[in-house]
């Protein structure tokens, strides 16, 4: 099975984290600490499909995560292993009448961040009986979330766990008791060259006052690669995100003052490659389904070393390579990041990268209209007359569907699309904003 799981998901090898962690003894607690990227989900979602019992009728995996964006991921690595296991996902800011719904026929894995999991235990909306592993994800991060009585009352409420996997970016020197981890096998990757990303580190000096134009110099100067700019705060967020929309530059903001359904479609976006530029605070640091980043920006410098390590961990993910830009000002001196950084000078004159190929089609119809990727591709492929090549990435959520669509021919095919229908139902078809 594994090996089909592998094809799915277009892996030729595991590295060796995920093979250990793989061929580790199913009878013994897994504590498992790797650096962001290393491939972690996998690392504990192979094990896991092979303790599966497909004759089962009951929850038989509990996974436990600090974000909704990572229950998300996770969720969608599960389904692109084709298994046959049904997973379902829960999480703050979701319709809980569809997650009760969900539930009522109860998966084989259910995935969901602490605070909605004990909410749906308080209601019964599941039974906890057959619930054999238990997963938690990201744990150091969900203590910092300040989940512990969440989750130390969700873990009283599991009397029949045999195995217990906790995995971290960070090393931990102790185990808190309530997780209820005993003897376990530790594999710890944290320093391992084999798992350590592949990344230049530079900077770009300027004074504080010129801060936000030097940053734009050197989004110029990167120009249509995938981007991350780091915030310690919203507002700055903001105000770099004025700037650009004020210069013309396509890009995306991402922090959590934002609405559920606002951050979802920003990274959508950023996926779709409707822009490759996104302004975020450390909330994107960790957990979130953004592949490819080639860059990460350091506007504003992280407090510590591991902050610092959990960005760049965006990038030079699964042995590519990434450059790391840190924006200093004279008095920044950032020796407790560990690195050297090489000053680089910036371009006198920036030049504006040009819009990306793809704009994004909003679709007001989803999977409980009972739309999927097909409905949506013989719409834009044959109602729109859309060459495939001129149609990309294509997602379908609860209530709604989102189709990249080229920037070029995107009006043409709203235009066409105005009078159509969806399983007989005239829906809101628009340019997404």
């Amino acid at each position: 099975m594994i090996k089909k799981v592998l094809e799915n998901l277009k892996i030729a090898a595991l590295n060796p984290m995920q093979e250990h962690a793989l061929n580790t003894s199913a009878n013994k607690d897994l504590v498992l600490f790797s650096p962001t990227g290393s491939g972690k989900t996998l690392g504990f979602l192979l094990p896991l499909i092979k303790s599966l019992d497909s004759g089962a009728s009951q929850i038989q995996a509990l996974i436990l995560v600090p974000s909704r964006e990572l229950a998300l991921q996770i969720e969608q690595v599960f389904k692109a292993m084709g298994t046959s296991f049904k997973i379902t996902c829960c999480y703050g800011g979701h319709s809980t009448q569809i997650e009760k719904n969900s539930l009522m026929h109860p998966p084989a894995v259910l995935i969901g961040t602490p605070g909605r999991i004990a909410w749906h235990l308080r209601r019964e909306s599941f039974k906890t009986e057959a619930i054999r592993t238990l997963i938690l994800d990201e744990f150091d991060k969900s203590l910092e979330f300040g989940f512990q009585e969440d989750m130390s009352y969700i873990i009283d409420c599991l009397p029949a766990v045999q195995r217990r996997v906790l995995t971290s970016a960070t090393r931990m020197e102790e185990i808190p008791s309530f997780t209820g981890v005993q003897d376990p096998v530790e594999l710890n990757y944290l320093n391992r060259a084999d798992s350590l990303p592949d990344l230049t580190y530079k900077a770009v000096m300027s004074g504080a006052e010129d801060k936000l134009e030097t940053l734009f110099s050197l989004v110029c100067m990167i120009g249509n690669k995938s981007t991350l700019v780091f915030c310690n705060h919203r507002d700055a967020v903001g105000r770099i995100g004025e700037l650009l929309d004020h210069m013309g530059i396509v890009h995306g903001e991402f922090h959590g003052g934002m609405e559920q359904e606002d951050r979802e479609r920003t990274l959508l976006k950023f996926r779709n490659g409707t822009y490759r530029l996104l302004i975020t605070t450390d909330l994107a640091a960790r957990g979130l389904d953004i592949p490819e980043i080639e860059y990460v920006i350091h506007y504003q410098l992280p407090l510590t070393r591991e902050a610092f390590i959990h960005r760049n961990g965006r990038t030079a993910r699964m042995h590519a390579t990434g450059t790391s830009f840190l924006m200093l000002t004279k008095e920044e001196l950032p020796a407790h990041l560990g690195v050297e950084p090489e000053i680089i000078t910036l371009p006198k004159r920036p030049v504006l990268p040009s819009p990306t190929d793809w704009d994004t089609l909003y679709i007001a119809a989803g999977k409980k209209d009972k739309v999927n990727k097909i409905d949506i591709v013989g719409l834009l492929l044959k109602k729109a007359q859309l060459p495939k090549e001129d149609l990309g990435l294509i997602e379908v959520l609860d209530h709604s569907s989102y189709a990249a669509v080229k920037r070029d021919r995107i009006h043409d095919v709203v235009h066409q699309l105005k009078d159509e229908r969806i399983k007989n139902k005239k829906v809101k078809i628009q340019i997404s904003s």
